[in-house]
């Protein structure tokens, strides 16, 4: 696992210093995913999005929620060397419109910094045995990407919605910072009762990264398609739900599918939720990974929990996210209505 910590900063240090002006994979942190539920179906959860999670996946569904709610989410990943973390609050507003905050963070803490701690022993200023490093000397730091997401989401009628965000990012090194500015724009059409159909297009204008260093990365736009069908079943609700994320990076082989530089990685997704109480889920995500999950719901929260794993040959561990969603169903907190 050490040699594992030593590539991961590595591949951090060395993400800042080669930075382009067209940057493929500069957003990947982005594309992680938020919320045990969206997880344990492979992230195909643009179309069934219905939390604070919303958000991310599709801002236009936000403007569905009839209450406050809170979410948060804890995943460790790696042998718990990357920490990943995630919170949202979002908030109805009048008849049709719902505000959401969003604030997510992905980072390796304590990575040791032994740039100092060489001692030169015999002090000849040359490489030799008497050169030892001094543990006192050797410092920490955290490297981290975060992203803040300020949504706006708008019900035009009972069937169609839309939603907006505003993003900041920024990005910390112990040699340089980088900061960057993004919209996202979602629709969700609702052609019948049980059957939803969705689009996300995240960081539709190119979002700008710039560092400290002077190079900048260019975030290319995505967008994401998916559409779930819901059916009644052995006293509970299957709804088997298909996502795709569509990149122009030139991703070519690194996807499922490309044509020329545009690539294609589905996800696909299965959840049967027994009279509202308990659900099992089951996934396959746009990194060809088999994702398992479950839910509990009461009242006023829900606990989800899902699990991915990352294979034995490279020794990469295993993954559980569990997350979080309180929900203030008073009447006092309800949307307003005519």
């Amino acid at each position: 696992m050490k040699k594992l910590k030593s590539i991961l900063i590595l591949l951090f240090a060395f993400q800042a210093a080669s930075a382009q002006h067209i940057a493929k994979y500069a957003g990947e942190f982005l594309s992680i995913g938020v919320g045990g539920r969206a997880l344990g179906l492979g992230g195909a959860y643009t179309a069934l999005a219905y939390d604070a999670s919303a958000a991310y996946w599709n801002p236009a569904a936000l403007a569905r929620l009839n209450y406050p709610e809170f979410m948060l989410m804890h995943d460790e990943r790696y042998g718990g060397i990357v920490n990943y973390d995630f919170g949202a609050a979002a908030v109805p507003y009048g008849e049709n419109t719902t505000f959401a905050l969003s604030l997510m963070r992905l980072g390796v803490d304590g990575i040791p910094d032994s740039r100092f701690a060489l001692v030169d022993g015999n002090q000849n200023g040359v490489l030799d045995s008497t050169d030892f490093i001094d543990p006192d000397r050797i410092s920490y730091f955290n490297s981290a990407d975060w992203a803040l997401y300020l949504t706006y989401s708008k019900r035009l009628s009972f069937n169609l919605t839309y939603g907006i965000n505003f993003k900041i990012l920024y990005r910390n090194l112990s040699v340089a910072t980088a900061t960057g500015f993004g919209f996202d724009i979602g629709v969700l059409y609702i052609p019948q009762e049980n059957w939803y159909i969705a689009a996300n297009l995240q960081d539709v204008t190119t979002t700008l990264v710039a560092w400290t260093t002077g190079t900048n990365e260019l975030i290319s736009p995505t967008l994401k398609l998916g559409t779930v069908y819901f059916f009644n079943l052995f006293n509970g609700r299957f709804a088997p739900t298909f996502d795709v994320d569509v990149r122009f990076e030139g991703r070519e082989y690194a996807s499922a599918a490309h044509l020329g530089p545009v690539s294609l990685d589905p996800h696909f997704g299965i959840e049967f939720d027994y009279k509202n109480t308990a659900a099992l889920r089951v996934g396959y995500s746009d990194v060809k990974q088999l994702t398992l999950g479950a839910g509990l719901h009461f009242r006023m929260l829900d606990i989800d929990y899902s699990f991915a794993k990352f294979g034995t040959e490279n020794d990469l561990g295993d993954t559980h996210r569990i997350s979080l969603r309180v929900v203030l169903r008073e009447q006092k907190f309800a949307r307003a209505t005519e």
